[in-house]
Formats: C-alpha cells, structure tokens, sequence
C-alpha cells in the first residue's frame, strides 16, 4: 500500500469562535503579537473587534497592514523587518488569502533569512517558523490549512509557489460570521475558488482516500449552498461554505493542485488579476482537458453536481461540466479571459511560465505549453 502523509492545523471552528485567539496566543508562548491583515477589513471592523480581544486579554501587539490581494516578495521583506525590529514572537493573520501568505512569507524570512525569492518551490525550508494562528475571513483560498504560500515576484512578473509542511500555521480559527459582511462577488469568487481547489485535488496524481473523501465533500456542499448563500446570507449555507472550503484546503495541501491553478498563477503574476476571479474562466476549460486521464472521477465529479448519472463516464463528465459552466453564468461573473485581462500579448509567455509551476507536476495528464496557450485561447 502506498504510504501517504496528511498534515492540517489544529481548527477552532464555529459562530463567535474568534474569542478563542487570546487563548490560544497565549498557550503557543505568545508575548508580542503581530497582527497582519489589510485596510479592507479594517474599514468592516474586524480588526478593531480582533484588537478589543488582544487589550481585554492583556496581549501586546504591533500592527502590519502592506498587503496587497496580490502579495508581493518587497512587502514580505518589509514585514520580516518589522516583526524582527519589534521582537513579535507569534503571528496572527486575518482576512482572505493574501493576508495569510503574507504572514507565512513574513514568517519564513524572518526565521530562516534571506529573501522570499530563494524559498520558490517544494521543500527549501531549512528552520522552525514561529507559531502563527490564522483567521480566514472569506470561505475559499484554504491558506489557513494549507501547506502552499503564493507570492508575487514583482520583477519577474511571476507568482511564485512555496510549498512545504512547516507552512502550515499552528492553529485555524474559522468563523463563519465573517462572511455575512462579505459582498456577494467575494463570496462566489472565494467559493469558486475552493470548488477548484477540490476538483484539482481529487484527481491529482497524488490524491489519496484521506483526500479524496475531504474534496467530494467540498464539492457536494459547495454546489448545494453556494447559490443559496449569496441570495439568502442565511448563516447555514454560509456555514456549509467554510466547511467545504476547510474540507477542500486539507485536501489540496495534501494532494495539491493542477493546471488550473499553474494558468492562473501564471496569468495572476503576468497581470495582476484577483485569483479568484480566474477558476469559473479556466476550470470548465481545464476539466475537459483533463477527462482522457481521469474517466472515472471526472464521471463522479458529474454526478455530483448534475446529482444525475448519464449512460456512461464521458455523458456524465461532460454533462457536470456544461451544468458548472450554467451555473457560473447564472452567478453574473466574468467567463472569459477578455474580461479579465487587457490583451493577447503576454498569453504565449504565461503559457510558458505555468508549465514550471509547481501545481503543474500532479495535474492528472501531462502538460505542454501549448495545451496552456489551447486552453487560455479557447476561453478567450
């Protein structure tokens, strides 16, 4: 039997679960904190309500807040400095995706030196980081369970993947308040975002049955609340949606991603786009590429979402990917390239880069440039 590994924080999950952080700073040997997060959430309040718990429980803190939905490797050695100047020995990140790769960056340089740049890749983290505690404030990107950090290289135009264990922050505390101050666009965008994350996962050449049961359960509850969610706000749907996205970010840090995700690094560090925004353009697209490879678990992935079983693998693949492709433009979201990014001109190269991705080497059929240049070309 093949050997596997399955590593995740310890979670903190449910209503109000954001009164835990002082505790739980505490027991990791907390003395100073700092804060990362980013102006959106501040301007919702969540970072004053975060600050109230820090001075009520007596913790100090410093506050760092150059973060961009982008992060970029200047901002990472920015924060390093100022974490090592002010003597902060744990980190606490709130908010989406780019506010926990900022703090995992911030956290790898300040503990192992040199520049974010020399840690591209899998496994070139030599020491410990010092303990972080992360507070997701959208259902999607899974940087609070995953093993992944995506920093911008701003010279290069590219966005690097650094991958590995000790990434992976002590503790996740997921509140499913959060989202109910969150606009719908975010919502779907982050949920999407999670959806794809469990599809590229589950047929990795690396998944496993420990991630294979975390991403149809993503799946199945992503499809069955997400619509419900962004009309309704109720807080069970919403609920459902931070529990697929937990569920799809143990199964991605375990199994990792594929092409989809190289693409949209790619593009995303080429033109700066919102990550988000770019799984319901590539994921159709890539999922038809991908079926020759994976008959079988593209049909389940069908049955799933049509929660109908066609005559055969290839009807009910392909009938799953028309109804995500229906349910995306029901969602009122950009489906093409064209509405995402300026021109043609750079789609050739970004092609190029995605193939020296990292979530390029589990993607389930091998990958040429050009199949890149093919499906960003038949998105278009």
């Amino acid at each position: 039997m093949q050997v596997t590994k399955f590593a995740i924080p310890e979670i903190i999950f449910g209503s109000n679960s954001l009164e835990y952080v002082v505790p739980c700073a505490i027991r990791n040997g907390a003395k100073k904190v700092l804060l990362i997060s980013d102006p959106g959430i501040e301007k919702a309040g969540w970072v004053d309500n975060l600050l109230e718990f820090f001075e009520s429980g007596k913790l100090n803190w410093v506050y760092y807040n150059s973060v961009d939905s982008n992060p970029r490797n200047y901002q990472i050695e920015e924060g390093a400095n100022f974490y090592l100047q002010q003597r902060a020995d744990l980190i606490v990140a709130l908010g989406g995706g780019s506010p926990m790769d900022t703090a995992k960056g911030i956290a790898l340089v300040a503990s192992n030196g040199g520049k974010i740049d020399d840690y591209e890749g899998a496994n070139q983290i030599q020491y410990p980081l010092p303990p972080m505690i992360f507070i997701p404030t959208t259902a999607g990107s899974g940087a609070d369970i995953s093993q992944f950090a995506i920093i911008t290289n701003v010279e290069r135009q590219v966005k690097m993947a650094i991958i590995s264990r000790t990434l992976i922050p002590n503790i996740s505390i997921i509140d499913p308040l959060f989202l109910q101050t969150k606009p719908k666009w975010l919502v779907i965008a982050s949920a999407i975002d999670a959806l794809a994350h469990a599809i590229e996962a589950y047929v990795s050449v690396l998944a496993t049955p420990f991630t294979e049961i975390q991403s149809l359960k993503a799946i199945e509850l992503i499809v069955n609340n997400l619509e419900e969610a962004i009309h309704s706000s109720t807080l069970h749907n919403l609920t459902n949606l931070c529990i697929a996205s937990t569920a799809a970010g143990m199964a991605f840090s375990n199994a990792s991603l594929g092409v989809d995700h190289a693409i949209a690094h790619s593009l995303g560090g080429k033109y700066d786009v919102m990550h988000g925004l770019m799984h319901p353009v590539l994921l159709p697209a890539v999922m038809r590429f991908n079926f020759p490879a994976s008959r079988k678990k593209m049909a389940q992935i069908g049955e799933i979402v049509t929660k109908d079983k066609g005559h055969t693998e290839e009807e009910t693949a392909f009938q799953g990917i028309r109804t995500l492709e229906s349910f995306f433009k029901s969602l009122e979201i950009p489906l093409n390239l064209r509405n995402l990014i300026p021109d043609r001109s750079k789609l050739q190269e970004a092609s190029q880069l995605a193939t020296q991705d990292a979530c390029i080497l589990t993607n389930p059929r091998h990958v040429t440039w050009e199949d890149c240049l093919n499906i960003c070309e038949e998105v278009w």
